[in-house]
């Protein structure tokens, strides 16, 4: 067992320093907080989706924004759009499950919000259909996937896609490069 866990971490440090190499990704990350920080600054919103543990990875991070990183500080308006059951559900049954997200976008996305979609495939059709709307609302779009960004690559004005196909792992490095960008957000708005 002992040799499993460590081939574990040693995968997980692997994709790590991949991305710590990686001249693109890093340039990425930092466009990504850069993004954030003019958003808000501009009385911008930064909206999250996903599903399953990329829902939990959205709302960890819009957490991060609203609540605080490591400054305590004015809370900035960041959320997971998935945290109304009650919608989620009615919407998921009177209309369909994939447009859970575009319909929130279409309510209350405003030009210049950012939208996170994460998605390890990046082809999750609710992911996908908020992207569309969001695009039409003249949000800017910025995708958390897998390494080959799926379908949302084409629809994502930054594709920080994570080198793996393998979904544990890509979603490690989802919140590693989250809260990089929320700890970039915070010094650029506090400090």
């Amino acid at each position: 067992m002992k040799k499993r866990i460590k081939r574990i971490i040693a995968e997980s440090i692997s994709i790590k320093q991949f991305i710590l190499e990686d001249d693109r990704l890093i340039d990425l990350i930092a466009k990504s907080a850069t993004t954030c920080t003019i958003a808000f600054k501009a009385d911008k919103k930064v909206l999250f989706c996903g599903n399953g543990g990329s829902a939990a990875d959205a709302q960890h991070l819009a957490a991060e924004f609203s609540g605080r990183f490591y400054t305590d500080r004015d809370p900035l308006f960041a959320e997971a759009l998935h945290v109304n059951t009650s919608y989620m559900t009615a919407v998921a049954n009177d209309y369909d499950y994939d447009q859970v997200y575009s319909r929130l976008i279409k309510a209350k996305g405003r030009e210049g919000d950012v939208l996170f979609g994460i998605s390890t495939s990046g082809n999750s059709a609710n992911v996908i259909e908020a992207f569309i709307q969001a695009k039409k609302q003249g949000m800017i779009t910025i995708a958390m996937t897998g390494a080959t960004g799926g379908k949302m690559a084409a629809l994502s004005d930054v594709l920080l896609n994570i080198p793996s196909t393998d979904t544990p792992r890509i979603q490690e490095c989802h919140i590693l490069a989250g809260h990089i960008i929320c700890e970039i957000v915070e010094d650029n708005l506090f400090n």
